[in-house]
C-alpha cells in the first residue's frame, strides 16, 4: 500500500524537501503529489519522477484544495504563513496529519482542539529558523536540565548569509531566502528581550545599532541585532526563571549600520503607494525622500542627510547598489517604498546559479550546577551547493521532510497543533540531521553574563 504526501507550493525553500522524500519514496512507498500555482516551473527531474505527480493547485480554489488534501495521508504546506490556516481547517475535515516550517498563528493554534480530538499531529515550526533553533535548543537545555542544571542565560541568532567565497560585495550580503522578509525586517513591533534580570526594548529606528558581537571559529565575527519578540518561547522552553532570554538574526559585521540608512532614509516603509513608481528611475526613487534645493546633486542631498563623509565605507556601500542609477526602472505599479527598495536590492544581492550560500547558528546556554556558574556555547555553520541547493533549502526543507515521514511511520505521534521541542520530536531528527552535515559544534566557556560588577545592567 502506497502512502501519499501532498505538498502545497514548490518555492526556494523545497529543493531538499522534495530530494529527500523522492530518494525514500521507494523504500518508503510513497507517492508524492506536488501541488504549485505554477505547475510549469516544477524542474522536470522532480515532475518525471516515477513516485512523483504534478497538479494544479490554487490555494484558494475550495474544490482543487479539498480534493488535493482529501486523497492525502499527510500534507506539507510550504506556502507562505498566511495561508496555512485553509489547509489546516480542510487537514482538520478530512482528519489528515499538516506539517509546516511557519511560525504557529493564533488561528493554527485555535484548531488544537479538534486537532487533538481527531488524534492528529499538527506540526509547525519545523525548519530553520523557527525549527532547527528549537530542537537543538531544547536538545541542550533537557541535557543540563537531566543533570540538575539550572538555566540563568538564553541566547539564540541565526543569519542566512553568503559563503565567504562569494561573498564578494560591500555589504557581505546576499539573497538567501525571500527578500520581501529581509527589507521588512524589524517592523511591526518592538522589539523586546530581558538581560540580566531586566526587561529591554528596542523600538525600530533604533534596532539596527543595537548590536552583539560573536566569533565563530573558521569563520570569523558576525553581529546580531534583536529578534521582535524574544519573550515569546519562555514558557514553551520553561525558562520562566532565567535571567537572560534573547533571540536575534546574525550579519557580518557592519551591515546593521549600513541597513540603518534604509531606515533613516524611510525606503523601508510598506504601509503607502508611491504615484509613478512603475517608470521611476532608481535615482529618482531615492530622490523622493530628500529635501529639495535647486543646486544640489540627489548624491550631495543624500550625504548631507545621512550625514556621510565621502570616506565612510557606508557611502561606497551605496554606491555599490547603484542608488543613483538614472537607466535603472523600478517598474513596479503602485509600488511600496519598501517593495522599489526590494528590486534595487534583487539586482545586487541575488545568488548566481554557482554560488553558495550560508547558514549560521549561535546559542549561548548559562546555566547554574551544584553552586557554580557554566557556559555552553553550541555553533552551527552549513554551506549550500549552488542557487537551487542551498543551505537555505537544506536547513528548511530537510527537517520538514523528515518530520512528515516520522508522523507518517508513527515515530511522531503526540497529538495537537505544535512546535518541535519534545524528546520525541527534536532526537532522531537531530540525529539524522548528522547525517547531512547539519552538526553543531559546542564548546565550554566561562560564564561571564553582562556585568557581573553592577548592580544595574
Amino acid at each position: 500500500m502506497m502512502r501519499k504526501i501532498l505538498i502545497i507550493g514548490a518555492g526556494k525553500s523545497t529543493s531538499y524537501l522534495l530530494d529527500y522524500l523522492l530518494g525514500k519514496a521507494e523504500e518508503e512507498k510513497l507517492e508524492i503529489t506536488i501541488g504549485d500555482i505554477n505547475p510549469s516551473a516544477i524542474p522536470a527531474a522532480v515532475a518525471d519522477h516515477k513516485y512523483c505527480s504534478v497538479i494544479a493547485l490554487d490555494i484558494f480554489n475550495q474544490t482543487e484544495r479539498t480534493n488535493a488534501i482529501s486523497n492525502a495521508d499527510i500534507v506539507i504546506s510550504m506556502l507562505p504563513a498566511r495561508f496555512h490556516i485553509k489547509v489546516a481547517e480542510d487537514c482538520v475535515v478530512h482528519k489528515k496529519h499538516l506539517v509546516t516550517a511557519s511560525y504557529v498563528s493564533p488561528e493554527l493554534l485555535a484548531l488544537d482542539k479538534e486537532v487533538k480530538a481527531n488524534n492528529l499531529v499538527f506540526m509547525n515550526e519545523i525548519g530553520l529558523d523557527p525549527g532547527v533553533d528549537h530542537m537543538s535548543a531544547m536538545e541542550v537545555i533537557d541535557r543540563i536540565r537531566d543533570k540538575g542544571g539550572k538555566i540563568i542565560l538564553f541566547e539564540s541568532f541565526c543569519g542566512g548569509l553568503v559563503a565567504p567565497e562569494h561573498d564578494n560585495n560591500l555589504w557581505n550580503y546576499k539573497f538567501t531566502w525571500n527578500p520581501r522578509n529581509v527589507v521588512l525586517a524589524g517592523q511591526g513591533g518592538t522589539a523586546k528581550f530581558i538581560q540580566e534580570g531586566t526587561y529591554k526594548y528596542i523600538p525600530y529606528h533604533r534596532l539596527f545599532r543595537r548590536s552583539e558581537f560573536f566569533e565563530v571559529e573558521g569563520y570569523g565575527r558576525f553581529e546580531g541585532y534583536a529578534n521582535r519578540d524574544s519573550l515569546g518561547y519562555r514558557e514553551a522552553y520553561g525558562l520562566q526563571n532565567a535571567l537572560t532570554i534573547y533571540r536575534g538574526t546574525m550579519r557580518r559585521v557592519g551591515f546593521s549600520k549600513a541597513w540603518n540608512m534604509f531606515i533613516q532614509l524611510g525606503v523601508t516603509d510598506d504601509t503607502y503607494t508611491i504615484e509613478n513608481s512603475e517608470k521611476m528611475s532608481y535615482r529618482e526613487f531615492i530622490n523622493l525622500f530628500l529635501p529639495y534645493s535647486p543646486t544640489d546633486s540627489v548624491e550631495l542631498k543624500l550625504r548631507h542627510y545621512l550625514k556621510l563623509d565621502q570616506d565612510d565605507i557606508r557611502w561606497d556601500k551605496l554606491l555599490e547598489l547603484n542608488i543613483f542609477d538614472s537607466t535603472k526602472f523600478i517598474n513596479i505599479p503602485n509600488a511600496t517604498p519598501a517593495q522599489a527598495l526590494q528590486k534595487i536590492l534583487e539586482d545586487s544581492w541575488t545568488l548566481k546559479a554557482e554560488e553558495k550560500d550560508m547558514i549560521v547558528m549561535y546559542h549561548k546556554f548559562g546555566y547554574e550546577l551544584n553552586g557554580e556558574k557554566k557556559q555552553i556555547d553550541s555553533k552551527l555553520v552549513v554551506t549550500g551547493e549552488n542557487q537551487t541547493f542551498t543551505a537555505m533549502a537544506k536547513t528548511v526543507g530537510l527537517p520538514v521532510a523528515m518530520a512528515a515521514l516520522k508522523i507518517l511511520n508513527g515515530k511522531i505521534t503526540t497529538p495537537g497543533v505544535q512546535i518541535p521541542i519534545s524528546k520525541e520530536v527534536y532526537e532522531p531528527i537531530l540525529e539524522e540531521l548528522k547525517t547531512y552535515g547539519v552538526n553543531f559544534k559546542e564548546y565550554e566557556v566561562p560564564y561571564l553574563g553582562y556585568n557581573p560588577n553592577s548592580v544595574i545592567n
